[in-house]
């Protein structure tokens, strides 16, 4: 960035310089032109108030040596002929009847000109006046073009440059480092609370750096808590299974206990597969890996086949499954919106009572497609509410892991609706049971 700004600087130093430079060349000249103009002007009116040419028969070609200050004089007759010339011969000189300055003295009074001289890199200056016997008087004289002087001063010109550029290195070096500075100090300290923007500009920008850093690091402390959750989690059936089979591999079990250690390594290898999925699938959600297929989907439907794919599991533990309401078509992944509803249901049952009832509804409610979950089961204490969608946290754990449950039915049922731009709500109370109701979006309706 130092570079950047350093290289930017000396080339826009550079380009100032020399826009300058010309621009003053320029100037000088238009006011050395002005100059010389200005100076025939006063030659021609002293000379005509001297009356030095009213009488051109008495003046001799060589009265007037006006070489050394480059002048010449020249008397042009009222046909256009010419009657004097201080440096050639008037005689063999063409008629100047056509020449601007000329003819403008003789309708005006006075009139000047300019003319460039290809060969000798010069302009030529004129400017005359009309004398009162009826002839003009012309005074003319040389200077060089713009290009002849610009090479005169290129020298003196390429010295100014380079000392200007010199200067304009340190100067360059002192603003980068004044800029960039205050913003390497904000960020090395952008993390600081207190820590203020360098310019006022960049507030915007170090304050979504700031909440990006911590959105990384309460990230990264979510990971470290997810990694030693799993771990536990993972440790619970594995010790459970390494156990029994132990004491089945050395003959300790007996006859009588075999069937009952192996339902018991059964049961936890089942939840520790159910365990990997669900982490499978919630590392899959966090990262974005899988892909949304999305589709009409009719959330009746998905409540039937849902109540369906439980029934026989909930008649198991004593609880009844109802679908109500109509049918809300919405448009989402199948598999991901199976999958919401699957684990909604799969809790109800779990935490239900015996004899309780699940009661899944669908429909329409201000434009908006939703469903509902509701149980009559143990309710959720209202300390808890906000954390049950949190990973392995779970409000009666000891019943938790008796039904098998893995602690991240509600997480995946969060990412899930985070991803279909959908809203979830929880009413919940001890006792009486628990409503988990997912509202989506009126935009995402077919």
């Amino acid at each position: 960035m130092k570079r950047k700004i350093h290289i930017e600087l000396l080339a826009t130093s550079a380009l100032a310089i020399v826009l300058t430079l010309l621009f003053a060349l320029f100037v000088f000249y238009g006011l050395f032109q002005e100059q010389i103009m200005g100076d025939l002007k006063a030659d021609a009116w002293v000379l005509k108030n001297m009356h030095v040419f009213d009488h051109i028969e008495d003046v001799h070609p060589d009265t007037y040596d006006l070489n050394a200050e480059s002048l010449r004089i020249t008397v042009v007759g009222e046909n256009g002929s010419v009657i004097f010339d201080s440096n050639a011969d008037a005689a063999a000189m063409s008629n100047h009847e056509d020449r601007p300055e000329v003819r403008k003295a003789f309708e005006a009074g006075e009139g000047s000109g300019t003319r460039r001289s290809e060969t000798l890199d010069k302009n030529l200056f004129y400017y005359a006046v009309k004398l009162k016997n009826g002839t003009v008087l012309r005074i003319s004289r040389e200077a060089d073009s713009f290009f002849a002087v610009l090479w005169n001063l290129l020298p003196t010109v390429a010295g100014v440059f380079f000392f200007l550029f010199l200067l304009s290195i340190f100067l360059a070096r002192y603003v980068t480092k004044s800029i960039v500075e205050p913003i390497e100090r904000m960020a090395e300290n952008l993390s600081e609370p207190g820590q203020e923007a360098a310019y006022r500009e960049l507030a915007p920008f170090a304050a979504k750096i700031r909440q990006q850093h911590e959105d990384i690091l309460k990230s990264a402390q979510m990971r470290q808590e997810f990694t030693a959750n799993v771990s536990h989690e993972l440790k619970t059936p594995l010790t459970a299974i390494s156990g029994y089979a132990e004491l089945m591999e050395h003959g300790m079990a007996g006859k009588e206990n075999t069937e009952r250690f192996a339902g018991e390594i059964h049961k936890n290898a089942e939840r520790l597969l159910s365990l990997i999925n669900d982490i499978i699938q919630l590392s899959q959600l966090d990262d974005g890996k899988r892909r949304m297929e999305y589709q009409d989907v009719d959330l009746l439907q998905l409540a039937e086949e849902c109540e369906d794919m439980l029934n026989m599991n909930a008649r198991r533990l004593n609880v009844t499954m109802e679908v109500r309401g109509s049918s809300a078509v919405v448009s989402g992944d199948r598999q991901l919106l199976e999958e919401l509803l699957y684990n909604l249901c799969d809790n109800a049952i779990r935490y239900n009572n015996q004899g309780g009832k699940v009661t899944i509804t669908t429909g329409t409610e201000d434009g908006s497609p939703f469903l509902s979950v509701k149980d009559t089961g143990i309710g959720i204490p209202g300390e808890h509410q906000e954390r049950v969608f949190e990973r392995f946290y779970r409000v009666d754990k000891s019943r938790s892991k008796a039904t098998g449950g893995t602690g991240l039915g509600l997480a995946i049922v969060k990412h899930i609706v985070a991803q279909h731009g959908a809203k979830i709500f929880l009413d919940s109370q001890i006792s009486k049971g628990t409503e988990i109701r997912v509202v989506f979006s009126e935009t995402l309706r077919s």
